[in-house]
């Protein structure tokens, strides 16, 4: 694996990782359990699991429906995403 490769799939796990810690921060503040939301949301318990633990990819839509069931406005969640990632954060290596 080249250095480009590396820095991005690192930049991947750090994105899929922070979108995961908001959306438990936020589960846990409407005091629901993963159990509750998921069933309410219609996303299998797994897959919401492995979303707040980072540990996979998602698509939109996946994460579209999930921040709608925890009554997030998608420009929230990317709000949230630049202050915890910083605004210089990038998937690519574009200067």
């Amino acid at each position: 694996m080249n250095s480009m490769q590396y820095s991005s799939n690192s930049k991947n796990k750090q994105l899929v990782t922070t979108i995961g810690n908001i959306v438990k921060r936020h589960r846990i503040k409407q005091n629901k359990s993963m159990y509750k939301i998921s069933a309410e949301v219609g996303v299998p318990k797994a897959t919401w699991r492995e979303l707040e633990l980072g540990v996979k990819d998602f698509r939109f839509t996946t994460i579209w429906k999930i921040a709608e069931g925890l009554e997030i406005p998608l420009d929230e969640l990317i709000k949230e995403l630049r202050e915890e990632l910083g605004d210089d954060f990038s998937l690519t290596e574009i200067d």
